[in-house]
């Protein structure tokens, strides 16, 4: 695909820097796959059990978001720098064994991770960085490779556990976009209320949308609930730089399928009930582990995947997708444009600029359902 294809305007008004006030007080777009392009009905996201069938199941990422962001000085010169973590050195994801959880006598007080850093000078290797004043995290930086990832030491002199530290004293890693810092209210509104497994450096943000009432009401219809985790990186939303989408290096993301859900995909098939997504990340990682002798089925595996959907992928889990709006030139689009046709994605953003939709990570979302029109 040629990426000039996923561009679009947006005036910068619309790019939502806060969620709404109610979890599920966001605007809800609806897109009918066998419906015309262009023709749309505008709803509320705490209708959504309205416009879910009563048997369906509902999968969501339960990926934790982690304070990835951290802030501090080099030692010796004080001059300030900033790291955002990716992961550790040894693959596990952000904040794996304890984030969250508080100091463990057992948990490791010293780590390898790999990092991005900005600093107003070159971060190099034997650097020392003091995270915040105390002390209570540092990181020497061990390495640094010709695309700039850095490899540090974290360790905790104070004697918590590294985990325990990043949580105590990293930040919630907003995307830029936003245009803000994070504030105290960010730890609650940029996590959905399914996080349970640490890992993410960026929230699934379809997810963020739903509400304990909400998910109250859906099961009270009748509707299934079941998980997914795919702790989302960074790559997911770097934009994409080159003319052929084709060449766009995905960056590894780790997954996970467990038993249940595998078995609450076979029974939807069983019952002929649609399998909805809950983000382009349940997406990814439904597509990721889906069972090539079994149609419309997934095996329960855990992995990492690079899997890049664009126009023409043939999708063979999902039915339904409840998506954000997503910024230009970006997989995410893509992978939207693949669901529901070019055309039909670019008219229904076209819709909501103009009735004023928010957009991005804190902003409103459409559902994407039906079946394409031959």
């Amino acid at each position: 695909m040629r990426c000039e294809l996923l561009d679009y305007e947006l005036p910068e008004a619309l790019i939502a820097s806060r969620p709404p006030e109610e979890r599920d007080g966001a605007r809800l777009l609806l897109v009918d796959r066998g419906r015309r392009a262009g023709e749309v009905e505008h709803a509320a996201i705490r209708d959504l059990d309205r416009y879910i069938e009563r048997d369906a199941l509902v999968i969501v990422n339960d990926t934790k978001v982690v304070p990835a962001r951290l802030f501090g000085r080099k030692r010796g010169t004080g001059g300030q720098v900033e790291l955002f973590l990716l992961h550790r050195v040894d693959g596990a994801p952000a904040g794996a064994e304890d984030l969250g959880g508080g100091p463990q006598e057992s948990a490791p007080r010293s780590e390898h991770w790999r990092a991005m850093g900005r600093a107003s000078k070159p971060i190099r290797p034997g650097s020392v960085l003091d995270i915040e004043r105390d002390g209570a995290l540092v990181a020497e930086v061990l390495e640094r490779a010709e695309d700039g990832v850095l490899t540090v030491q974290l360790s905790s002199p104070a004697g918590l556990s590294v985990a325990a530290a990043i949580d105590a004293y990293g930040h919630v890693p907003l995307p830029p976009y936003l245009g803000r810092g994070d504030d105290a209210s960010d730890r609650e509104r940029y996590q959905t209320i399914f996080a349970r497994v640490p890992g993410a450096v960026a929230a699934p943000t379809a997810g963020l949308h739903l509400s304990p009432g909400l998910v109250e009401r859906l099961r009270a219809n009748g509707v299934e609930i079941a998980s997914v985790t795919l702790h989302v990186g960074l790559g997911t939303f770097q934009p994409v730089t080159v003319d052929d989408l084709d060449l766009h290096p995905m960056h590894a993301e780790v997954y996970s399928i467990p038993d249940a859900t595998a078995g609450a995909i076979a029974g939807a098939r069983e019952r002929g009930a649609p399998v909805i997504a809950i983000g382009t990340t349940v997406v990814r990682a439904l597509e990721s582990a889906a069972d090539p002798a079994r149609e419309g089925l997934v095996r329960a595996q855990s992995g990492e995947t690079r899997l890049l959907i664009q126009p023409g992928y043939r999708f063979r889990v999902a039915d339904a997708l409840l998506t954000n709006f997503h910024l230009p030139r970006s997989t995410l689009l893509a992978l939207v444009f693949a669901f529901a046709g070019r055309e039909r994605t670019l008219l229904a953003y076209r819709a909501a600029i103009d009735a004023g939709y928010r957009f991005y990570s804190y902003g409103d979302a459409m559902l994407i359902r039906g079946v394409d029109a031959p």
